[in-house]
């Protein structure tokens, strides 16, 4: 089953997505993640879905305007393709290889959940930023809420899957890092999430013998293939993902965990690092992207001018005095 969050005629509404386009709209449901809040799980989701079939069909896709499908309560960005490791640490930092530590967990940083685009949404270029990019992901969405899981139980926390674009100012990110805290301005001005989130069960049939989802991934800028993919290429599934997020703490309804960038061409970042020179060029402007996810499906945007930063002094180098 697919849902959407959609506007139309200043009306927010969440509705399940009919082959041909059509929308069937929850009765009473303006937010899919309250609902999920609500549905405590996977069969709850399904349930509620399966209401809206039987009221009578809302508008076509074609005349509204998409949103989000959901507002994460928070959003985790893993990193979980060698290949888009290796390649981004040699355009960025200028080494090579994986990192030995990189094998022990399957690493993540907090993103900025207030700074959600959905389908066709303009997306700013970020302040200050003369290299922007694309990163192309997979975006896991909990349904249930959970604490020091197994991979086992995580399955069934996981209520389904949208496409993710992890917007990202290099330039930024590249000063920041040096830091040592982590992506900061580089990463927070956009995070894309849709066009759908395709529960869970639609996948199924696409998981390989180690519970990898089998999906063709392709991004595009202008129309022009700069990467492809599958999203078993990964060297953790979500279930060790949400695992992990939840050692320790909570995962809840409405949290969001991106697989992290895909390899072979899934950000233009990592093709910079195989070939030494930044071909194709940071997007700009008038520039639009195209993710595509089998079973999921295409996510775009068009990249427009972002407002200037507003200048800050440089840190104050103090005397340290004691009293």
């Amino acid at each position: 089953m697919r849902f959407a969050a959609y506007e139309h005629r200043h009306r927010t509404r969440v509705a399940v997505v009919e082959e041909d386009g059509t929308l069937r709209p929850l009765p009473g449901v303006a937010s899919l993640t309250d609902l999920l809040a609500r549905a405590d799980g996977l069969p709850g989701l399904l349930a509620a879905g399966a209401a809206a079939l039987d009221v009578p069909p809302g508008p076509h896709l074609s005349q509204v305007r998409l949103l989000p499908p959901l507002q994460p309560a928070s959003v985790r960005d893993f990193v979980t393709f060698e290949e888009h490791v290796e390649g981004v640490r040699r355009s960025v930092d200028g080494v090579s290889g994986v990192p030995a530590q990189w094998y022990a967990a399957p690493t993540f940083y907090f993103t900025n959940p207030h700074a959600i685009y959905g389908h066709g949404d303009e997306v700013p270029v970020p302040p200050g930023s003369a290299v922007l990019d694309f990163e192309l992901e997979v975006g896991a969405v909990i349904g249930r809420e959970g604490r020091d899981l197994t991979p086992e139980q995580a399955r069934d926390h996981i209520v389904g899957y949208t496409v993710f674009n992890d917007w990202s100012a290099r330039d930024l990110q590249s000063a920041e890092m040096k830091v040592g805290l982590g992506p900061c301005k580089g990463k927070d001005t956009a995070t894309t999430l849709g066009p759908y989130l395709v529960t869970a069960d639609e996948l199924e049939p696409y998981r390989d013998g180690e519970g990898f989802p089998r999906l063709a991934l392709r991004a595009e800028v202008n129309g022009r293939v700069v990467g492809e993919d599958l999203l078993s290429n990964m060297s953790w599934t979500f279930e060790e993902m949400t695992a992990y997020a939840s050692r320790g703490t909570r995962v809840v309804p409405g949290d969001v965990l991106g697989s992290g960038t895909c390899g072979n061409g899934g950000c233009l970042a990592e093709l910079w690092g195989l070939r030494g020179e930044r071909t194709p060029p940071p997007l700009k402007p008038g520039d639009t992207v195209s993710l595509t996810v089998e079973g999921i499906g295409t996510l775009r945007n068009t990249v427009v001018p972002g407002a200037e930063p507003v200048p800050l002094p440089a840190g104050r180098r103090r005397s340290r005095e004691r009293p």
